[in-house]
């Protein structure tokens, strides 16, 4: 993950670069936002990147003398079938549909939506890792 992290640094720190130089000469606060969101986006996978890099080492991808069985096993928990992606997607159906028609629809569609989105979060938390 050290490579990726470094890889994906390099990118945050071009659109950082970019944000900056294009703020100053073109006074264009619409794309300023995007070259900063597009940083912001790069710096979290970076910094992802890095910290599972700190915390589970080098993979065998990293090293030159690993074997192909030393990546073998699993590899990480994918869990089944899951309703609560179901639930984010009306919950966010009906907060847009209230964005239009009325604040109680809104409302409504905000409610389901966190609650989807926090059963998706939550939804193996007991799990041990």
């Amino acid at each position: 993950m050290k490579t990726e992290a470094m890889l994906f640094g390099g990118v945050a720190a071009f659109f950082a670069g970019s944000a900056v130089l294009y703020g100053a000469w073109s006074r264009d606060p619409a794309g300023t936002a995007c070259l900063v969101i597009a940083f912001g986006m790069a710096a979290l996978v970076a910094f992802f990147c890095a910290v599972q890099y700190r915390r589970k080492g080098r993979r065998p991808q990293d090293r030159k003398d690993a074997e192909v069985m030393d990546a073998a096993g699993p590899l990480e928990f994918f869990p089944a079938h899951s309703a609560w992606p179901v639930v984010t997607a009306l919950g966010f159906a009906l907060a847009a549909t209230g964005v239009v028609f009325a604040l109680w629809l809104f409302l409504i569609g905000l409610g389901v939506l966190a609650r989807g989105v926090l059963g998706m979060v939550f939804q193996y938390a007991a799990r041990g890792s």
